[in-house]
């Protein structure tokens, strides 16, 4: 869902709120009511304005290649203790058994400080 600031000018306020996009809210008490903020000394009948304060981010997934890349190392279940290393190295066993440390990740190898 996403989030709206909402600025109101009867006490300088501004108050972050999740709701859907379908729903605008007006007044200090929806705001107050919808964020879980204190009502406080302004009266509830208060109009409130939403406010723009930042631009909205796009997740985008990066990959199997991408995470390998940056280092990362991903495994996929496949059965029962069995593992698919699918950001493998050459080195690297294709599938990593519970209990088998031959076939775990060469994690020291990507790892740097």
């Amino acid at each position: 869902m996403p989030r709206y600031d909402y600025f109101c000018d009867a006490n300088g306020e501004v108050v972050e709120v999740t709701h859907p996009m379908s729903q605008k809210l007006q007044t200090w008490g929806e705001v107050c009511a919808n964020s879980g903020h204190a009502l406080g000394a302004v009266d509830k009948s208060e109009l409130v304005s939403r406010i723009i304060t930042r631009a909205p981010m796009a997740n985008t997934p990066i990959g199997n290649s991408g995470l390998k890349n940056l280092g990362f190392t991903k495994l996929v279940k496949r059965d029962n203790g069995v593992y698919e290393n699918v950001t493998r190295s050459g080195t690297e066993q294709r599938y990593m058994t519970s209990g088998d440390k031959a076939s775990a990740p060469h994690l020291h190898k990507k790892h740097s400080e």
